[in-house]
C-alpha cells in the first residue's frame, strides 16, 4: 500500500490492546497505511486453535470481506503468513504483527518489551482516566505504567465517580477537529471519542464557521445506528442492575431505541457547542454498518415580508457544504447529491458523507412572549405590542453517512494515532 514514513530513525511500533471490531480493523488500516513498521496485538488469552486461528479471524470478515480483497481487490492473493507459531509472530502484508495472548490488565501486558510507544486501547473495558494505573480490575492508565507512552481509547471517556473531572492528562480529540490541540508534554490519555461523535463534529463545524449559520438557537440529533457487540443477538435475561432492558433485545427483528453520549462528548471537541443545549439519541437497526446522522436544528433568520430574505435556505445549506467539502485536502467531509442507499457507503474513507438531495429547510414566524424574557428592559416591553412579537425561525435537517466501523471511525482514529506517534519525536 503505502510509503513506509521515516520516523526520526527509530522504528515505529504500534500497540493494539483487542481483536474486537474496531480493534481488528485498526490492524487493518495500519497494515495498509505502512506508517508503523511493526505492529504488536495483546488479546490476553488463547483463540480457538492458537495462532491458525488468529490469523483467519484478522483475515475475514463478514462486512468487508477478506483483508486482501478488500486492500487489493477481487483477483488478490492472500498477504498473512505465520512466521512462528509459539511466539505468535505474523507477517500481514509485509509488517511484522507480534500477538500477545497473556495479560489482560494493561498494567502487566509488557509494552516496553516490544518497544511500543503508543497503545490504542479498543477493548471498551478501561475507559476512567481517573483510575490509578495500579488498579486490581484494571486501567486505561496501566498501558502507560507497562511502557507506553501514550494511549488512545477508542470511544468516549466514562468517569464512574461523577464527583470527579476529566484530569489534566486526558483530553478527548477527533482527527480534524480538534487533533492539533495535542501536547505531548501534558497529554498521555487520549480519546478518540466515538464513531457519531467523529461524524456530528464534522457536520456541525461547517456550520459554526459560517457566519448566516453560526448562531444556533436549538440542535439535537438522532443517529440511525448499526448494530454493535454491545447488543444481543437474541433476547436475552439483563444482568443485575441493567437499566437498558432494550439493549438485551434481538439485534436480528427490531428497532431499538437507546441513548448515546454523542452530544456530551460533542462538547469536549467543541466546546461552543454547550451553549445550544444539544440533545442526541439512538436509533439501532438490524444493518451490519454504516449509519446516519439525522441533524436538526434552528436558526433565527431575517425573513423579509416576501419570505425571499431568509438567509439560511437549503441552497445556503447544500451550497455551505459543497465549499466546505472543496475545501478539505483531506475529504473528511464528502457533499453527496446521489441518491444513496447505506450499503452504497461502506467502507467509504470520510468523516461524515453529506446527503444532499435530502437536505431541506423551512421558515416559520413563531410568537415570543417578551414579557416572559427574563432582564428584558422595561423600554422594549413598551416598545412591543401586546407584549410579543412574530420571531422568523428557521427550521433545517441534514443528513450524514458515516461508516461507523471502518470509514469514518477507525480511519479517523488512524489518522489521530499517526498524528500523536509524530507528535511524540
Amino acid at each position: 500500500m503505502g510509503k513506509v514514513e521515516v520516523f526520526e530513525n527509530k522504528r515505529p511500533v504500534l500497540g493494539i490492546n483487542s481483536l474486537g471490531r474496531i480493534g481488528k480493523l485498526t490492524l487493518w488500516h495500519h497494515v495498509a497505511r505502512k506508517y508503523f513498521q511493526e505492529i504488536v496485538v495483546n488479546l490476553g488469552r488463547d483463540v480457538g486453535n492458537g495462532i491458525p486461528a488468529i490469523a483467519q479471524i484478522i483475515e475475514k470478515d463478514a462486512t468487508y470481506g477478506s483483508i486482501h480483497k478488500f486492500l487489493y481487490g477481487i483477483n488478490s492473493k492472500r498477504i498473512i503468513e505465520i512466521v512462528d507459531e509459539k511466539k505468535g509472530k505474523l507477517l500481514i502484508d509485509g509488517i511484522p504483527v507480534t500477538v500477545l495472548r497473556e495479560k489482560r490488565n494493561p498494567a502487566e501486558i509488557g509494552w516496553r518489551d516490544h518497544a511500543v510507544d503508543l497503545v490504542i486501547e479498543a477493548t471498551g473495558k478501561f475507559q476512567d482516566p481517573t483510575i490509578a494505573a495500579d488498579d486490581k480490575g484494571g486501567s486505561i492508565k496501566g498501558h502507560l505504567a507497562s511502557g507506553a507512552k501514550a494511549v488512545i481509547n477508542s470511544s468516549a471517556f466514562k468517569i464512574k465517580n461523577k464527583a470527579l473531572s476529566t484530569p489534566d492528562d486526558a483530553v478527548t480529540l477527533i482527527y480534524g477537529i480538534n487533533h492539533t490541540a495535542f501536547d505531548y508534554k501534558k497529554h498521555k490519555v487520549l480519546s478518540a471519542a466515538s464513531c457519531t461523535t467523529t461524524g456530528l463534529a464534522h457536520m456541525i463545524k461547517p456550520l459554526l464557521n459560517n457566519a448566516a449559520t453560526s448562531k444556533i438557537l436549538t440542535a439535537s440529533m438522532s443517529t440511525v445506528h448499526a448494530v454493535t457487540n454491545s447488543q444481543s443477538i437474541l433476547d436475552k435475561t439483563p444482568k443485575a442492575g441493567e437499566k437498558d432492558l432494550r439493549k438485551n433485545r434481538s439485534t436480528l427483528n427490531n428497532i431499538i431505541l437507546t441513548s448515546t453520549n454523542a452530544a456530551a462528548a460533542l462538547i469536549q471537541v467543541i466546546p461552543e457547542v454547550k451553549d445550544i443545549g444539544f440533545m442526541a439519541d439512538s436509533i439501532r437497526v438490524p444493518t451490519n454498518t454504516e449509519s446516519l446522522i439525522v441533524l436538526n436544528l434552528t436558526f433565527q433568520t431575517r425573513a423579509g415580508a416576501d419570505g425571499k430574505k431568509e438567509p439560511v435556505t437549503t441552497k445556503v445549506l447544500n451550497d455551505l457544504y459543497q465549499k466546505a467539502a472543496d475545501n478539505d485536502p483531506e475529504h473528511l467531509l464528502i457533499f453527496s447529491t446521489e441518491q444513496n442507499v447505506s450499503t452504497d457507503l461502506i467502507g467509504t474513507d470520510a468523516a461524515i458523507v453529506i446527503e444532499g438531495q435530502f437536505n431541506h429547510t423551512r421558515t416559520a414566524h413563531i410568537d415570543v412572549d417578551v414579557a416572559g424574557i427574563p432582564n428584558v428592559p422595561e423600554e422594549l416591553l413598551k416598545a412591543v405590542p401586546e407584549g410579543s412579537m412574530k420571531v422568523p425561525v428557521v427550521h433545517a435537517k441534514v443528513f450524514g453517512w458515516y461508516d461507523n466501523e471502518y470509514g469514518s471511525y477507525t480511519n479517523r482514529m488512524g489518522d489521530l494515532a499517526v498524528y500523536v506517534h509524530k507528535s511524540m519525536a
